[in-house]
Order: C-alpha cells, then structure tokens, then sequence
C-alpha cells in the first residue's frame, strides 16, 4: 500500500495472523490484485475458522478493466464493462476468487469497496450483494466508501435505502478527521448499521514516530495531503497528550478509544506502518498497542469533547462523492448533488454549501 518501508512478507504474515489480542482481519481483494487475500490465506492457515473473523471488500474489476493510473482500476458498475443484468455475475465470480486466495468457504464480512455512485444507489447490486449472503458467501454485508474522503449524503442515502441489507460501514474517522464522518454516525446508529472506523492513525500521527514530510519514503502514499500535516498533527497530539497520560494511554490508543466513544462505532482499524528512522516503532509494538486499547471506554464525555475541540477539521478538503463542489462529467468518485441526495441533507439537517465543501 506504499505506506513507510516494505515489510517482508513472513514479518507481514506473522503481524497479520490472528491472536494476541486481535482476531479481526479485513482484506481486500484489489490489493496487490489478488496478492493480499493469498497473503492473508498465508496468514490464516492453520486457525480454527471460529477463532477469528474475516472481512472481505470486493468492487474494483481488475478482472476485465484496464488500471486508469492513479484512479486505479474501474469499479465492476461502470458501464462500459457490463449493465445491471451482469452484476451478479461479477460480485460472485470476485467472491468467489477473493475466498479461494483467502482460503476459507465464507467471509464472516463481506463489503462492497469504494462504491461509485451506482453502488450506493443501484437495487441490483444490493440484491446481487443479499444473494452472496443468502449463498452462505458471507454472514453479514456493508459499504466501504473511498479511497479518499467524503460520501456522506451517498452513505447516508444507501443506508436508509438499503439499512435491512447492511449490517455495516467503514468510514474514515479519527479525532483529527471528525469530519465530514461524523455527519453520517446518526444515520448509521438510527439504522442499525455500525460503522468501522478507518485511518484511526491519522496517517501515523497516532503512532508517535511519522517522519518529517520531506523525509517520507518514495510514492509513500501520504504524499496526497496538505502540505503542513505533519507539523500540524505533531501540535496537536501535543495539546491531547496530557488525556493520554492520565488514563495510561499510548496516543494510538487515545485515538482509538475516541473513535470507540462515536455513536454506531464498533470497530477501529489502524495502518500499521513501519517508518524509516531510528526513532521509528516495529509495526510489532505498534499492533502489541491496538491490542491493549481497554476493552471499556475511560475517556469521560467532557474529555471526549475537548479532543474533538482540538481535532476539529470542518472544511479543509475537497470532499469525493456528491456535493456541490463538483465540476465537471461525473468520475467514479466524485458526481454532482441531484433531488435524492437534497432530500438526504434535508432529513439530517446538513447544508451542503456549508458543509460539505472545502473553505480552507
């Protein structure tokens, strides 16, 4: 995922497998194009299925379609690879693939990965998603919206359509990048839908040992944010420090437990990266941390809002999905506002041109 230093693969498999603390892994099977599920497949051999639960993420066709650089592969609704008739097909035949790199029967998880806008909204692709798990393809189903930030009023729509469906949601949330996430907690929360929240690292700031930006290794793939993060997260991680102390906290697990206290949170996934430098952390202690975050939250209300005080990030990004910055043709991540999604911001007392655009 070009995040720090590569990690040899026994070191990988060894961090990945589950135990210690932690039994849930997630997968995707457009990483590394297949190359991820077989090593989480290497990582699993051997456990009793019950001792762990897998979460798999299926969406982009690296199948059929051609990567677009950057934007990576197409999502398997775009039209010029198949129509609606053929979305069963596809969300099979790359379930079926994922699970035989994975080497199990089912995933405990299944999640439709970064969504364009026929994915949140498309009937299709949720009956074709209940079928997977009517199959016995996986117990449970959800929405995992990115790469980028964004999708609020998309997440939103999708889960008071399709909330009887899904029984979760990823979302990027952190107490550095409240925003725009949190908007769509009490969507979630009053659907029955819980949420994992992702980058609960804030792109290693909560692990203490992110470098300095001109000292990041190449194509690192924090190289997309602001210039100026670093420095501005070392700040404020500073201001938070003293919550951290008096509860016995490292700051990966302050972070986690505010994430936790969000409502609909059940679960918090962080990047384990392996920095450059001499100062940097083993992504071994790094996971030895997430697995000591108490079980309960410590974190009083009043100290949870102090965080989100300081945190505070409403504005500083153009956001993916529909809003009313969007330019342009509609992109497989980012489409303009339309009369459902109005009626989204509407029910949830959202103003788009306030609140979801970028005014930094």
């Amino acid at each position: 995922m070009h995040f720090g230093l590569p990690v040899d693969e026994d070191r990988l498999i060894d961090v990945l497998r589950p135990g210690g603390g932690i039994d849930t892994v997630v997968t995707a099977d457009v990483y590394g194009e297949g190359a991820a599920d077989v090593l989480v497949g290497k990582a699993l051999e051997g456990l009793p299925r019950g001792d762990y639960t897998l979460v798999g993420t299926i969406g982009h066709d690296f199948y059929n379609g051609t990567r677009e650089g950057a934007k990576g592969f197409p999502r398997f609704t775009d039209a010029r690879l198949r129509g609606p008739e053929k979305y069963r097909d596809y969300l099979r035949m790359a379930c079926e693939r994922s699970l035989e790199a994975c080497g199990v029967d089912r995933f405990d998880l299944l999640m439709l990965h970064n969504p364009d806008r026929t994915g949140y909204s498309s009937e299709a692709v949720w009956r074709a998603m209940a079928g997977l798990r009517d199959e016995g393809m996986a117990d449970m189903l959800g929405v995992a919206p990115g790469p980028a930030n964004g999708f609020t009023l998309d997440v939103i729509s999708c889960v008071e359509r399709f909330g009887e469906l899904l029984d979760w949601a990823m979302l990027i949330l952190n107490p550095f990048e409240p925003w725009p996430g949190r908007m769509a907690l009490p969507a979630c929360e009053q659907n029955g839908v819980k949420v994992l929240a992702r980058v609960v690292d804030y792109g290693g700031i909560f692990h203490g040992d992110v470098p300095d930006e001109d000292a990041l290794p190449e194509f690192d793939h924090r190289a997309f944010r602001p210039a100026g993060w670093v420095g501005a997260g070392r700040e404020r991680l500073e201001r938070i420090a003293p919550i951290a102390e008096r509860h016995g906290l490292t700051p990966l697990q302050l972070s986690c437990q505010w994430t936790l206290a969000q409502p609909a949170v059940h679960c918090v996934v962080p990047t384990l990266i392996q920095e450059p430098g001499d100062r940097a952390k083993s992504i071994e202690d790094k996971r030895a941390e997430l697995a000591a975050v108490p079980a309960r939250i410590v974190l009083s209300p009043d100290e949870i809002e102090e965080i989100a005080q300081v945190g505070e990030n409403a504005g500083c990004m153009a956001l993916k999905g529909g809003t009313p910055a969007h330019d342009g043709p509609e992109r497989a991540d980012s489409w303009p506002m339309n009369p459902d999604l109005d009626a989204v911001a509407r029910r949830w007392r959202i103003e788009p041109g306030r609140d979801l655009i970028n005014t930094m």
